[in-house]
């Protein structure tokens, strides 16, 4: 019996532990001079209620045992009384969890959590579509994340948030690099295109182009670099050319 209660012991401490420390993943940030963070792409400057576009899968060189995240991915946010609201959804790979696979995953502030879908499983070369809307014109309205999988809309998650009015929307590839380890990890180009927006206003999608669309972006940096090849719309980013 003694045995047993040792081994039963043993099993809650393995399961227990976290070799990468109490503190957690880190979050997905808004805050585009954050350290660690690099982010590729663009923001609205105006309020939408939608954003549809298609992401590139590919493979990069997250470290297993890290915090190191890549993330593709849209976004809608609103900044109000000092604090950021938001739900994203697209793909990542991380450093703690997914044993270096590619996943569609959703993020949002009122879990203020990582949601995995492993149920759509993914791999490089392919391309997913995400769409990010809501139909709801009051206070908190219910904001949906969509995945197209197998010829159909799959609702991935569906929530309450304060983003009444519309949201400013988000294009981005979004990198950090495990403070604890530092260094660089490989980026292999992520494409994204076909970006469109719903207006506040009501009425159809429309693509997200200048100047059509009053827009903030990212901008490259010395290791990863942002090209466009239709403002805003049709974009890639990831590793910068030797």
């Amino acid at each position: 019996m003694r045995r047993l209660a040792l081994i039963a012991l043993a099993v809650l401490l393995l399961l227990d532990s976290n070799p990468l420390g109490p503190a957690g993943p880190p979050r997905p940030s808004p805050d585009y001079g954050a350290a660690g963070y690099h982010h590729l792409g663009a923001t609205s400057v105006d309020p939408y209620t939608g954003v549809l576009g298609r992401i590139a899968v590919t493979d990069p060189g997250v470290r297993a045992g890290t915090y190191d995240f890549v993330a593709a991915r849209f976004m809608a946010k609103k900044d109000h009384s000092g604090r950021t609201d938001w739900l994203e959804a697209g793909w990542t790979e991380t450093g703690w969890s997914g044993g270096g696979r590619q996943r569609v995953y959703t993020f949002d502030t009122v879990h203020n959590a990582w949601t995995f879908y492993d149920q759509y499983p993914i791999r490089a070369g392919d391309r997913i579509w995400i769409y990010l809307e809501t139909s709801d014109t009051g206070p908190n309205p219910v904001w949906h994340a969509w995945l197209w999988w197998a010829d159909a809309w799959h609702l991935l998650a569906a929530l309450a948030l304060p983003l009444d009015g519309g949201a400013q929307q988000e294009q981005y590839v979004e990198v950090y690099v495990d403070p604890a380890r530092g260094g660089t990890i490989p980026v292999p180009r992520i494409s994204t295109d076909n970006v469109q927006l719903r207006p506040a206003a009501g009425g159809p999608l429309g693509y997200w182009r200048d100047p059509d669309v009053r827009t903030t972006g990212g901008v490259s940096t010395d290791t990863y670099c942002l090209d466009w090849q239709v403002t805003f719309d049709t974009w890639s980013a990831g590793d910068c050319p030797a």
